[in-house]
């Protein structure tokens, strides 16, 4: 996510911090590299051009040029107007006083609308409401079959009829039905098409003005670039929008969509989606966006997503172990399987500051596979005491767990390191990963 920008902003400032004394032409010089690396990242080039502006007129300033540190302040700035650009603050989605809430989803084909509703869905449920979903999508013919088994996934009723292919009639029914129920959210489904067309528009303005949503968010696809961005400005032109959601934010490197939907369309993003998984919705907060995109990481969300992985009880349970010297290899698969619930291992570690400058480290994810397949493999009394793993033992674990003798020893290698490591919480700094080990 905003790679291929992130780095290209990262050299710029690198010149920009290693001179102790900034003269107008370097900022201008620094503003052309930073105008082309986000035409480069498919940002909107009226976007780019008023926020090359905005930088210049605070950049060039008297106090920038002369104080102490010139380069510092120019990447502050840069920072500033990168909040700016992408809303400054979260979004969140307003709810009705009055119960229920309704939310219209609307979007064009392959955007991952049905699949973001069931997130949206599963967010709220984790906050504590009752949503229902409600399949109102009924030009494609597995969009009803795709919601109700997300649904089931996420144990949320959802709304649904192949008695009619009336999306209005479906649409008051379910408001009807969600009030007898007591459901406080209401998330509809709207269909799509493979392109913007007065058939679509017609329909969604019947649903419109049948449910008077309280929010209608468009769901776009950021791999599209450009396309998101005049997506998003139709939709918002005919239908009128409330915020936005962009999908497989995970797979774009550039990061053009994120950088313009807001000054196009003036709608903020609300959300955004990392990963296939049901429970990767990220709410969308600008100023952690542009740290990120600068490189410092994103502590705050690390944080957030760790906490939402790592309950209280088990982490009492992991410090006990630790005082107690009894990790065994079932703990160490547990902590690896909560790790992994966080996201991709890369996406995860790219929250940290500094991780997305370090080079020659490599992450790869099959290795927690790997390692949990060897686990697996053991018996019980293997996973918990170590020493009596010998060459037959470590050979036959090989072969259950379909890897190698050598990937087996590193395994139980790197298990002995981190215990030794464990140890050391209990009293002393300077704690170092072991070499090669998955986290």
């Amino acid at each position: 996510m905003f790679e291929s920008v992130s780095e290209k902003l990262d050299a710029i400032f690198k010149k920009l911090k290693g001179r102790g004394l900034l003269k107008e032409e370097d900022i201008e010089h620094a503003l052309k590299e930073i105008r082309l690396a986000l035409l480069e990242a498919d940002v909107n080039f009226r976007v780019v051009k008023d926020f090359v502006e905005r930088i210049k007129v605070k950049a060039v300033g008297k106090e920038v040029l002369e104080s102490l540190t010139p380069g510092q302040q120019v990447i502050k700035i840069v920072n500033d107007e990168l909040c700016e650009l992408l809303g400054n603050s979260n979004s969140r989605i307003n709810l009705s006083p009055n119960p229920p809430t309704v939310i219209m989803m609307v979007g064009l084909q392959g955007s991952g609308k049905t699949t973001t509703s069931a997130k949206l869905a599963a967010f709220f449920k984790k906050e504590g409401r009752r949503p229902m979903l409600v399949a109102a999508d009924l030009q494609r013919p597995a969009a009803i079959d795709q919601l109700i088994t997300l649904g089931k996934q996420i144990d949320v009723a959802v709304y649904s009829s192949r008695d009619t292919k009336d999306p209005v009639l479906v649409t008051r029914d379910s408001l009807q039905r969600a009030k007898i129920q007591a459901n406080d959210v209401l998330i509809i489904d709207t269909a799509g098409r493979l392109h913007i067309d007065e058939t679509l528009m017609g329909e969604l303005s019947n649903v419109k003005y049948a449910v008077s949503p309280k929010e209608i968010i468009l769901v776009a696809d950021a791999m599209t670039g450009q396309d998101a961005v005049n997506i998003a400005k139709q939709f918002n032109d005919q239908i009128g929008i409330d915020g936005v959601i962009l999908t497989k934010m995970d797979g774009d490197a550039r990061g053009g969509a994120a950088l313009s939907i807001r000054a196009i369309t003036e709608k903020p993003i609300k959300f955004i989606g990392v990963g296939e998984k049901i429970e990767m919705l990220e709410p969308f907060y600008p100023d952690r966006i542009a740290s990120r995109i600068l490189g410092m990481g994103d502590m705050l969300s690390f944080i957030e997503q760790a906490q939402k992985s790592f309950e209280k009880k088990d982490a009492e349970l992991l410090q006990k172990r630790i005082i107690e010297d009894s990790f065994t290899f079932d703990d160490l698969k547990d902590q690896l399987k909560k790790i992994r619930s966080m996201g991709p291992l890369e996406s995860v570690l790219n929250m940290i500051p500094g991780f997305s400058k370090m080079k020659n480290v490599t992450v790869d994810d099959r290795e927690f596979v790997r390692t949990e397949a060897i686990i697996n493999s053991m018996t019980l009394r293997e996973r918990a005491n170590h020493n009596i793993l010998n060459g037959s033992r470590r050979k036959r674990i090989a072969l259950g767990s379909g890897t190698s003798v050598a990937d087996v020893n590193r395994v139980i290698k790197q298990y002995i390191e981190l215990k030794k490591m464990l140890k050391m919480f209990k009293g002393k700094k300077n704690i170092k990963i072991p070499k090669g080990f998955p986290f």
